[in-house]
């Protein structure tokens, strides 16, 4: 089934206004739970953050003429790839175990030799002393972001930042939807969302993984 592609594309800003705007620039598809046939509810989100991030590089290096894989890594690659890296255990390959920022960090550097960076918040009441970070990140790279936590352990998508007179906001983007979806219906439901920096958990820390991707001439 054919992914959708930039599903944030002609969604509102979350306030009225003029703010200060940043967001991924470039193509992404939307990998969540089940899209490829794998049925991965509840320990699959990690691994679809990073097909959406692996999307984006692939479409990026394309365009650049740069060589690539000319698909994204299967659940079962991504496995295969963090045994062969050393990182996990060969029970790994056809678990359910969990992946994080860190893991999709070294692969995409496994697939892609792309670099990320690693952002660590101790808690969510810190995100906004990182917003100037995330800003300058989608202006000079334009890449979507992998976060995850600890007490919030959902994996998410980062596609966009905005600053405003009343909030700063992370535009999130949720990989735990299952079914067939559509545009409409992601952008009026909670997996496509501009979330308040107050409402990310003040008990969790927060990791995010920032691909650096460095167009060549």
């Amino acid at each position: 089934m054919a992914k959708l592609i930039n599903i944030h594309t002609g969604l509102p800003l979350p306030e009225d206004g003029e703010g200060q705007v940043a967001m991924v620039t470039g193509d992404y598809q939307y990998y969540h739970y089940g899209c490829d046939g794998v049925d991965d509810r509840g320990w699959g989100c990690g691994y679809r953050t990073l097909q959406t991030l692996s999307s984006w590089v692939r479409s990026q290096k394309s365009s650049h003429g740069q060589a690539t894989r000319e698909t994204d890594p299967t659940l079962q690659e991504i496995q295969e790839a963090l045994v062969a890296m050393g990182d996990k255990a060969p029970s790994l390959i056809g678990s359910k175990e969990w992946i994080g920022s860190f893991e999709v960090c070294i692969c995409l550097d496994h697939f892609y030799n792309v670099p990320c960076k690693i952002v660590h918040v101790n808690s969510g009441t810190e995100l906004l002393q990182k917003i100037p970070e995330l800003l300058q990140h989608f202006q000079a790279f334009g890449s979507p972001i992998m976060m995850g936590g600890d007490s919030d352990a959902s994996s998410k998508g980062i596609v966009g930042v905005y600053v405003g007179k009343k909030n700063s906001y992370l535009l999130v983007l949720d990989p735990h939807f299952y079914g067939i979806p559509t545009f409409e219906i992601l952008q009026s439901s909670s997996y496509l969302l501009w979330k308040p920096l107050d409402s990310f958990l003040e008990n969790s820390f927060y990791n995010m993984c920032l691909p650096i991707f460095r167009k060549t001439r």
